[in-house]
């Protein structure tokens, strides 16, 4: 490696920490220094020429559509009144559970991030209605939105999820194998949540009693209330199954599903939706953004060969796959508590993918790591972003929620390794439906 490509490589992963730590926003911390390594490797005109190119080559992705189409039919469910009837269902189906509203909260979670694919909208939805709810029958406002925190980040893993969207783009796998992929861990992380409410409920006797329980008909009635809603998750994934659409074009077909099931049901209001796209559109003008200038820092890595050096020196320590699985998740966490998802992907996808696949270790495996590692980094401060909209909708300060929310971060850190070292959990569907080989 000659003097200027160490100097751009040192200004890069320099200039990306400091902005981060500056508290600068994620695109202008990973864009700046990545300009400016370009520049200090090639003249002026070159580096802005080799910049704009690799900004649009990096968004011009026909995949990425998908992208503000997920956005937009979330906004519409939630705005669509869908989350109130997800949440009776989930206070049928977890009513007979100790600590059953905790519990609901949970199962709530899993069926609205399973329709709406974005965590930080189910936190926001299931903790509105809940978290009165709960206060009112005793539980600790801290506790439960811990436990909205803690159960929210399911959406990012069970499909439709926009962050398997990404890991896609920048790995070139297959989408329909990443949503297939993610429901194992998805329900996964769904159960160890539950059990670390049942342990709470053995602790707090007085919680134990389950709401008023309905009767086999009111529960058919709150099931099929919430039934148009769940045949959305069936016509998406259904569709790309049978490749009846592309996952790109299920996105469309979700916006128009909820848009029509929102005023079918005469719970979505016409002047809601210039609120909805507007919301839709600045969440995928940021998203859009550092999928842009990750184009930059993707040619400045493969210029230094920063990521053949990196796995060069793990595989020089050692090559028990193990060992290195454990040193990347290790990484991955702690970059996880400063950084949001999007750009963590965009940014370690690079280094560590070619380091896993030397080993063997699927593409298709190693994108459902990384994402269960990046839930593990939507629950943890400084950064977790449904941390706080948990303790905001629970209208609780945030150092107790933090406080409550150990036990269920240190037993999805466990639920982590079932992820990374019982490969079929997450690969045994994909290849069932002959999404991957066997």
């Amino acid at each position: 490696m000659d003097t200027l490509t160490i100097i751009a490589t040192v200004v890069l992963l320099g200039g990306i920490t400091l902005g981060i730590a500056m508290g600068l926003p994620v695109a202008v911390a990973m864009g700046l220094p990545s300009a400016l390594a370009v520049v200090i490797l090639l003249d002026w005109d070159g580096a802005a020429l080799t910049s704009a190119q690799r900004i649009f080559s990096a968004s011009n992705s026909f995949a990425l559509l998908a992208i503000p189409f997920f956005i937009l039919a979330g906004g519409l469910m939630n705005t669509g009144g869908i989350a109130s009837r997800l949440i009776d269902l989930a206070l049928v189906v977890a009513g007979r559970l100790p600590a059953s509203l905790a519990q609901t909260t949970v199962v709530a979670n899993t069926m609205f991030a399973s329709v709406s694919g974005a965590s930080v909208a189910s936190a926001a939805a299931v903790g509105t209605v809940l978290a009165p709810r709960m206060r009112k029958d005793g539980y600790d406002p801290a506790f439960s939105a811990a436990v909205n925190a803690a159960a929210s980040p399911a959406g990012m893993l069970i499909p439709p999820s926009n962050t398997f969207i990404v890991y896609s783009l920048v790995s070139s796998t297959s989408i329909a194998a990443l949503f297939m992929a993610g429901i194992g861990p998805g329900l996964l992380w769904a159960l160890v949540c539950v059990v670390v409410v049942a342990l709470y409920a053995r602790k707090h006797p007085e919680l134990r009693s389950a709401a008023a329980r309905p009767t086999f008909a009111q529960g058919l009635l709150v099931f099929l209330k919430a039934l148009p809603a769940l045949l959305m998750i069936v016509v998406v994934i259904g569709g790309i199954l049978t490749g009846i659409f592309t996952a790109t074009e299920s996105a469309v077909i979700a916006v128009l599903y909820s848009f029509v099931l929102g005023l079918v049901q005469r719970t979505l209001p016409l002047r809601a939706l210039p609120k909805v796209i507007l919301e839709a559109s600045k969440v995928t003008g940021i998203i859009m953004l550092l999928i842009g200038v990750s184009g930059i820092l993707g040619w400045v890595l493969a210029f230094a060969r920063l990521p053949q050096m990196i796995t060069s020196g793990l595989l020089g320590l050692t090559d028990n796959v193990a060992i290195i699985l454990v040193i990347i998740m290790v990484i991955l966490l702690l970059a996880g508590t400063v950084m949001d998802p999007t750009p963590a992907i965009l940014i370690f996808t690079p280094i560590f993918l070619p380091i896993v696949t030397s080993l063997g270790v699927s593409p298709i495996h190693f994108g459902a790591m990384m994402v269960f590692n990046m839930c593990l980094g939507n629950i943890s401060p400084p950064i977790g972003n449904n941390l706080f909209v948990a303790a905001r909708v629970g209208n609780v300060r945030l150092e107790p929620v933090i406080s409550r929310l150990w036990p269920f971060f240190w037993a999805l850190c466990v639920g982590l390794f079932i992820v990374a070292f019982v490969p079929a959990l997450s690969m045994w569907l994909p290849t069932v439906l002959g999404l991957v080989a066997p």
